[in-house]
């Protein structure tokens, strides 16, 4: 986890739009983009728009939406492919296997790249094409009620552009992440890609309670068990991580929103592990 600090060209203070062609327009990339998805009606049409015209392949897994997120990928051109729901690493990891090109982008339903992440990628497969195997780019939250990243933000940079034969995601059911081959080489680039989390307060709430019943399933099939001292830190702990640590101090209300749902994600992600183990005892 890092901090992000950047300055933020003027076309990003306002909600992001696919970039407008101009004269000829640029011929799509060797690449595929994969994104997963279940009710994203809301934010997929921002995620797709943003990426128009870079990929010569855009995939879609869907895991039993009922609000249209698959006619609306089709509607983008995206190859939408509608299957169960197997835990975030293996999810992933199928998407891959839908993919045609060595090069892939990984975006979530919820993330719109900004423009200029768009020509940089671009600008990676001029000539000989990308130099490394894998990229990195900051992915920097966006509260309701803001259309710009906050100053000082909190921000990750994952591997999410990268080479099918080089890496792929791990089979984890909860922290999916990409793992590189031994001896290959990854860099990040510098532009961002915006993450809308939070699409309303029932659904933020539903994600975290679904989320947080997944991590205790994949805790207890790894054997992993929580101490009982921290079911009376957890909450006072995450809060402080949200609201001071990730600076959610200076985003007004919804910063204080969002860093009571993620204290209470946390508190209730140790009560439900208590309330299991309890169950084993008889």
């Amino acid at each position: 986890m890092r901090g992000f600090r950047a300055e933020i060209p003027a076309e990003v203070q306002q909600p992001m739009t696919a970039p407008q062609p101009s004269g000829v327009p640029e011929a799509p990339l060797p690449l595929s983009i994969f994104v997963i998805t279940r009710n994203e009606a809301t934010r997929l049409p921002r995620t797709l728009a943003a990426v128009r015209g870079l990929a010569d392949e855009i995939v879609v897994v869907d895991s039993g939406s009922t609000d249209g997120t698959p006619a609306i990928a089709r509607d983008f051109g995206a190859k939408v492919v509608e299957t169960h729901w197997r835990g975030y690493g293996p999810q992933k990891r199928f998407a891959e296997d839908q993919c045609r090109n060595v090069w892939v982008l990984n975006l979530d339903g919820d993330e719109e790249c900004t423009p200029e992440l768009v020509a940089e990628i671009r600008a990676l497969f001029e000539g000989d094409g990308p130099k490394l195997d894998g990229y990195g780019f900051p992915i920097v939250e966006i509260l309701p009620g803001e259309t710009a990243p906050t100053f000082l933000g909190h921000s990750l940079a994952p591997v999410r552009l990268y080479r099918l034969d080089k890496g792929r995601y791990v089979e984890a059911m909860v922290h999916d992440r990409v793992a590189m081959l031994p001896g290959t080489r990854t860099g990040t680039l510098k532009n961002i890609v915006l993450h809308r989390s939070i699409d309303s307060l029932s659904q933020s709430v539903e994600k975290l309670n679904r989320y947080s019943d997944q991590q205790i399933a994949d805790m207890r099939a790894r054997g992993r068990r929580i101490g009982g001292l921290r079911i009376w830190i957890e909450f006072p702990v995450a809060f402080f991580r949200a609201y001071i640590l990730r600076r959610h101090i200076l985003r007004g209300r919804f910063g204080l929103i969002a860093s009571i749902n993620y204290a209470f994600f946390r508190f209730m992600r140790i009560a439900k592990a208590l309330e299991a183990e309890l169950k084993d005892r008889g």
